[in-house]
């Protein structure tokens, strides 16, 4: 499963809000964020729901095909309780979207664009949901 060494996961309930200012960052630093971590067909599902309404960030697959993870505003890992996923804080250290993968053993499914920096966590949680529903209904056929 995706990890980002030395980080926390967050399960608590709540809502999301990011507390860091982005635009306060200086040039060439790794933008702050989070990671969600889901199975890879959910995954997969919610990257296509997203990419055909909203928009998808930077998303991260493990090379054993096993998760994905989507990248989040910092401060998400605080509120996130979704059943089936998990939500690692990177402490404000951010991770490096330049280049290769942030993460040992992954690969970009979504290469990181500027259009979409991360992908908004109340739009990922009803895509997630969504990806959830369908593959139960297909897997009931």
């Amino acid at each position: 499963m995706l990890d980002t060494s030395g980080t926390q996961r967050s399960a608590s309930t709540g809502r999301h809000s990011p507390g860091e200012d982005r635009s306060a960052l200086p040039p060439g630093e790794p933008e702050p964020c989070d990671l969600v971590t889901v199975p890879s067909r959910q995954g997969l599902e919610a990257v296509d729901i997203l990419r055909l309404r909203t928009g998808v960030g930077p998303v991260l697959h493990d090379s054993s095909a096993d998760s994905l993870g989507f990248l989040v505003p910092p401060g998400t890992a605080d509120a996130w309780d979704m059943p089936g996923s998990a939500c690692t804080q990177t402490n404000a250290r951010g991770l490096s979207l330049a280049g290769e993968p942030p993460v040992d053993g992954t690969g970009w499914l979504v290469p990181p664009h500027t259009d979409t920096p991360v992908t908004d966590p109340a739009v990922l949680r009803a895509a997630l949901g969504e990806a959830a529903r369908t593959i139960e209904l297909v897997d009931g056929l």
